[in-house]
């Protein structure tokens, strides 16, 4: 008898449930209500009751919670200070959709060689969010595995879907159920459509598979996520976010009936893929915003301890400490000078206003 079943399937392991790894590493009610007020603000800045702007910073991605950690503890104080114009999240993202093979995030393999220790990675990603949740500020992380929302998405407050997945009809009915405020990136050829209808579909009741808090198989019924706003990234087109590009998004999203909100990512195609190109995307989109784009609300920047990148090789321990892993970051000294200038041109801005 030939076998039909599992043909090109290796192995098979269980895998730890939500619910035992929430045990492990419970969440405090004060972090919940941090959590829970940290969403409430960028639902305020979205609908407009919070003239604040979004200011989304951090890693491309997690590899080193502990240089994560020293990360977050610096921007938490760059944070603080800019409180009343900007609201600092940070980008904790783990993992890493690919557009062939590599390195899939913390999360898929934490030990960052090939030995996909999943449940140590949930372990290590909910404890650092609980890390960074206590000190005071706010998470954002991209929703990529459909069953990972159940480990994490409580200690979340800002959540991405990426532009190789916006146009999935998966990702689509997870967004409409997940629980905190969700950007859509544009496609990687620039078209905004798969993101508009994205946000579309999210919004709406879905009925789809997943798991429950045992990590048993079941149905989701989702109430939908009104929530969502478009991400510009630039594309295979070319970068999207100058006067033009913003004016022709606002124009399409108030076509498709769906709140003309929009945050710019200074990464990606709109760096041209040059971490030292985001500076300029950000004073450009700064410009636009104290001009009295009042659309464009919040940017997001690719940033760590140090600049550019390096391989990851065969021996993870000679990584240098605080480079990215993945695409090309700015530096910290940077990001604070960014984040500090920013403040002091939208106080300018608002002063001129009254």
């Amino acid at each position: 008898m030939h076998q039909t079943d599992n043909v090109n399937v290796r192995s098979i392991e269980k895998l730890v449930s939500p619910r035992e790894i929430k045990v492990e590493i419970p969440v405090t009610e004060a972090t919940q209500d941090f959590i829970f007020e940290s969403r409430e603000q960028v639902k305020r800045i979205l609908s407009g009751e919070d003239d604040r702007m979004l200011a989304v910073v951090g890693p491309c991605s997690i590899h080193d919670p502990k240089m994560a950690l020293d990360y977050a503890h610096r921007l938490k104080q760059v944070a603080d200070e800019v409180s009343d114009r900007l609201f600092v999240v940070m980008r904790v993202y783990f993992e890493k959709p690919r557009t062939t093979v590599g390195w899939k995030g913390l999360i898929n393999d934490p030990h960052l060689n090939d030995t996909f220790d999943v449940a140590h990675g949930f372990r290590i990603a909910r404890q650092l969010l609980v890390d960074i949740a206590e000190l005071g500020l706010p998470a954002a992380s991209e929703a990529l595995e459909p069953i990972t929302p159940q480990y994490i998405a409580d200690l979340i407050s800002l959540a991405s879907i990426g532009a190789r997945t916006t146009e999935s009809p998966t990702h689509r009915q997870m967004a409409s159920g997940l629980s905190m405020p969700v950007g859509y990136k544009n496609g990687t050829d620039g078209s905004l459509q798969i993101a508009l209808d994205a946000m579309t579909s999210s919004g709406s009741p879905h009925s789809f598979l997943g798991i429950d808090a045992e990590g048993a198989t079941c149905v989701v019924h989702s109430k939908g996520n009104p929530w969502g706003h478009l991400i510009l990234r630039g594309g295979r087109s070319g970068p999207n976010y100058a006067r033009e590009d913003i004016k022709d998004a606002i124009a399409q999203l108030e076509k498709a009936n769906l709140q003309s909100n929009l945050l710019v990512d200074c990464s990606h195609a709109n760096s041209n893929k040059d971490h030292t190109q985001q500076r300029n995307v950000w004073l450009d989109v700064l410009n636009q915003r104290t001009e009295g784009n009042r659309s464009i609300i919040g940017m997001m920047l690719e940033s760590n301890i140090s600049a550019g990148n390096q391989k990851l090789g065969a021996e993870p321990s000679a990584l240098t400490y605080g480079v990215s892993i993945t695409d090309a970051c700015i530096d910290w000294d940077e990001t604070a000078e960014l984040l500090r200038a920013a403040h002091t041109q939208l106080s300018e801005a608002a002063v001129s206003a009254t």
